[in-house]
């Protein structure tokens, strides 16, 4: 097994990040600050990997308890960006909470998304991106090396369980005096959310959750729901569902829909009469018996490299690739490429792929969640007959036998069960939330309302008129009444039938 399985395990269960290139930054831009209740913002820019993702915010901090149970302990600050009202004067007083997935994503990191998915929404609401704890820059969880630089995997090193779990134990002792890793679950982060509401003043809020977010939004509404307006939920995480358990399943049915897609399509199935899933399969038998050490050009560099190219570096660029319908297009081209030898392109769209699974997600904050509240509930299933072995969801949890966390709350798996309108969202295509997920909770959401997006992975919140549907949807706060017939003009991707595009 390579180390993309850990990148894997660390990118399924995260939200928008396969649209991010790199965490932004927030930087002051000036001294004059305003005040939203009880927490003072001022100018700040949070800055992405290149200047058109930059976007112009309020940031602000808000102290928080560490272990709620003990006030006078530890504190820690919450960052938090607010990307006011744009109607010229004070928004609604009901605002937007935007909540990341993961677990382990900043939701600032992910600002240019949010502030384009909630265009309509923001020129009567406020939204608030509320870092939560353990990720950005509300006391991350970062791995330190004891000269206090960034701890990075070995590479080179064969990920064993042995292995992960000596980094994690390594991990958590540059946590000491830093952070307690027990008290950075989805329980505290709720809680978390109501005392920034308070600080606010906001009587209610209107929940965006987007994959793990989607539970955290469903917790807040079991715990708060005198709190909250309306909630959408993108890419649904159902409660009970153990983040990481079906990852081979929800995979293998997304392929699956995506050779169909390609069979159906004159041009594609023409030009690639094998399938996409059985060309996979092929390719990674072949690399099985005998890794091939392919030359290419490094695409972020240009320069020439030497790689050997394993079934597990095939897999985790496939994973990331099934995301976003625009980059799984190319996947027939590149699988029919490296059937016929010549894997270089294949090589290198693995090493962007590697690199850009590394920059998005809080490991030590993911593990606190996954090891209280899923590794628990895990139960390995065999699944021999699957693209992903169940040894996938096994190293997912495997540095919990080390990892410092606290034991779930008793209903953290409790279906959600309420009268509140819930708009879900799922993608046709998604490969690790697909709408069956949301489907579940739906049966618990008598005002709820479920929208599959045709041709979509995981994310729809900007997908085609999505924007003015959200608009219309959180103005009213009727899920049943919302017209989402503007979705039905969205469509596939068309694969790819060589480099230049796919055919007219």
């Amino acid at each position: 097994m390579s180390r993309n399985h850990l990148k894997l395990a660390g990118l399924l269960a995260s939200v928008l990040c396969a649209a991010c290139s790199a965490p932004p930054s927030a930087s002051e831009g000036g001294v004059s600050g305003r005040h939203y209740g009880q927490i003072e913002f001022k100018p700040c820019t949070l800055t992405g990997a290149v200047a058109a993702a930059n976007v112009e915010a309020l940031c602000g901090t808000f102290s928080v308890p560490e272990n709620p149970a003990a006030p006078e302990g530890r504190k820690i600050d919450l960052r938090i960006a607010w990307l006011d009202a744009d109607n010229g004067g004070t928004g609604l007083p009901d605002p937007v909470f935007f909540l990341a997935g993961g677990p382990g994503q900043a939701a600032s990191d992910v600002a240019l998304q949010v502030s384009t998915a909630l265009r309509q929404v923001r020129k009567q609401r406020d939204i608030f991106l509320i870092d939560q704890r353990g990720t950005g820059g509300s006391n991350p969880l970062s791995c330190l090396s004891p000269d206090g630089k960034e701890l990075p995997m070995d590479e080179h090193a064969d990920p064993t369980e042995a292995y992960v779990q000596g980094y994690a134990a390594q991990c958590a002792k540059s946590l000491e005096g830093r952070a307690d890793p027990r008290f950075y679950t989805t329980s505290q982060a709720i809680d978390d959310l109501d005392a920034v509401r308070k600080a606010l003043g906001a009587g209610q809020l209107n929940l965006v959750g987007g994959s793990y977010g989607t539970r955290v939004a469903q917790r807040y509404v079991a715990r708060y729901p005198q709190h909250v307006r309306s909630v959408v939920i993108d890419g649904v995480v159902p409660n009970d569902l153990v983040v990481g358990g079906d990852f081979a399943n929800t995979f293998e049915d997304a392929i699956i829909l995506q050779s169909a897609q390609c069979i159906k399509d004159a041009a594609c199935a023409k030009r690639f009469p094998v399938n996409t899933r059985t060309q996979l399969r092929s390719v990674l038998d072949t690399l099985a018996a005998a890794p091939v050490t392919v030359d290419y050009r490094d695409p972020a560099t240009a320069q020439a490299r030497q790689d050997v190219l394993k079934p597990d570096d095939v897999l985790g660029l496939i994973f990331a690739f099934s995301y976003i319908p625009e980059l799984s297009s190319l996947l027939p081209v590149v699988l029919d490429e490296a059937a016929q030898g010549r894997y270089g392109p294949l090589a290198a769209l693995t090493r962007n792929a590697s690199r850009a699974m590394d920059l998005q997600i809080s490991r030590g904050m993911q593990w606190s969640v996954i090891c209280s509240e899923d590794a628990p509930r895990f139960q390995p299933a065999p699944q021999s007959d699957r693209l992903l072995g169940p040894h996938v969801a096994q190293m997912f949890f495997s540095a919990c036998a080390v990892w410092p966390h606290d034991t779930a709350a008793a209903d953290a798996a409790t279906p959600l069960k309420s009268d509140l309108p819930v708009l879900l969202l799922s993608g046709e295509l998604d490969p690790v939330t697909p709408p069956r997920y949301a489907e579940q909770v739906l049966k618990g959401l008598p005002n709820g309302r479920h929208i599959v997006t045709r041709g979509q992975g995981h994310g729809s919140i900007n997908a085609g008129c999505m924007p003015r549907v959200l608009g219309q949807y959180i103005d009213t706060a009727d899920a049943k009444a919302v017209d989402a017939s503007c979705l039905d003009s969205l469509s596939h991707v068309p694969a790819f039938t060589s480099f230049n595009g796919w055919e007219p």
